[in-house]
């Protein structure tokens, strides 16, 4: 949950901060809204691979690497000199914080019986739902008392108790060492995604389609998710199964599961 807690909130607790980014980096309103704009692409780019990885090199592993990851990130953050490194350590933070809900909600689930299941996505959905809620607010407080470094340090203190608890408490499952991986698709998947959240979060700024930037992002969104779909239908290992997806939704709509319970 604190790792949930602390991915959640630096989706938002940057934002009250980037006017004094702006003016303590040295950047223009469009160089600072990369701050935003990296971190979010990163995260929606790698959140789709990482049941693979977790399977591949074991849920722990991967878990304790990008808890690691994230808060030495953030650590960089709240000492860089200059945009570029902003954007490029945001970019890493992201990457490494894309897998810190999925695997929170999976481990949830592992750890608590069937029975009890539902309180414990309750407790997890509070967790997701407080930190964007509080991200603006602890944001402004630290920005205003301290400086606007303190908005990415504050995550050094919780991402080392997490990383702590993982160590100490967290069982594991075997790896998947044998398990293949459908670099096409997931190379497909991630230009569709990537430009699609590119193009949501440019388009605001950039008056939508009449710019040349956001018709372009909106042509490589749709040929990246042109080729996923040709591709994951034709394949015999795609990246995504649908065919497995549509049997498990059959079965839980199924008339015979409902009277049996």
């Amino acid at each position: 949950m604190s790792a949930t807690v602390m991915q959640a909130l630096d989706t938002t607790i940057a934002n009250v901060a980037l006017p004094y980014m702006q003016g303590s980096l040295g950047a223009s309103q469009d160089q600072i809204n990369w701050v935003l704009t990296s971190y979010i692409v990163a995260a929606a780019v790698l959140t789709s691979p990482i049941g693979w990885i977790s399977d591949r090199i074991g849920r722990k592993k991967l878990f304790i690497i990008c808890v690691a990851g994230f808060t030495f990130a953030s650590l960089l953050c709240g000492i860089a000199q200059s945009i570029e490194q902003m954007v490029l350590f945001r970019l890493l933070q992201g990457s490494f914080g894309a897998a810190l809900v999925p695997l929170s909600q999976t481990v949830m689930l592992d750890i608590y019986p069937p029975e009890q299941r539902g309180t414990a996505m309750s407790i997890w959905g509070i967790g997701v739902m407080l930190g964007p809620i509080m991200g603006p607010i602890l944001g402004g407080w630290l920005t205003d008392n301290y400086s606007w470094h303190w908005v990415f340090l504050v995550n050094l203190p919780v991402g080392i108790v997490t990383l702590a608890g993982l160590v100490m408490f967290m069982t594991d499952a075997p790896p998947l060492a044998k398990l293949r991986f459908d670099w096409l698709g997931f190379l497909a998947l991630s230009i569709g995604i990537g430009s699609l959240q590119l193009m949501l979060d440019r388009g605001e700024q950039l008056d939508w389609f009449q710019s040349n930037e956001v018709i372009a992002e909106a042509i490589v969104s749709a040929a990246g998710f042109y080729v996923f779909f040709a591709h994951t239908f034709t394949t015999q290992n795609p990246f995504v199964d649908f065919a497995m997806s549509a049997t498990a939704t059959m079965r839980a709509r199924s008339p015979s599961c409902s009277w049996s319970a």
